[in-house]
């Protein structure tokens, strides 16, 4: 692994864990968008593992990928907080 390519690995799952933390508490009382946020979470792991497999960065792809998911879940916050104002 290249240095940009660990720096960005790292930028990553910084990411995902502020992201999993932020969402943790906000999602509760929306099962759904819980089994959407663990999906995403085990995505992400499948991610790492495939970069540490392959010990290499994909081309970028994985981190791209990261950080789409780490979106989504920022995303699912959003969702719940709109159906928590709805009510």
């Amino acid at each position: 692994m290249t240095t940009k390519s660990i720096s960005i690995t790292l930028a990553a799952v910084a990411a995902a864990v502020v992201a999993t933390v932020a969402c943790a508490g906000q999602l509760k009382g929306h099962p759904n968008l819980q089994k959407a946020r663990t999906s995403l979470n085990s995505a992400y792991d499948w991610i790492n593992e495939a970069q540490k497999e392959n010990e290499f960065d994909l081309g970028g792809h994985a981190a791209k990928a990261e950080n789409l998911i780490s979106q989504a879940q920022r995303e699912l916050v959003l969702a719940a907080e709109t159906a928590n104002n709805r009510n």
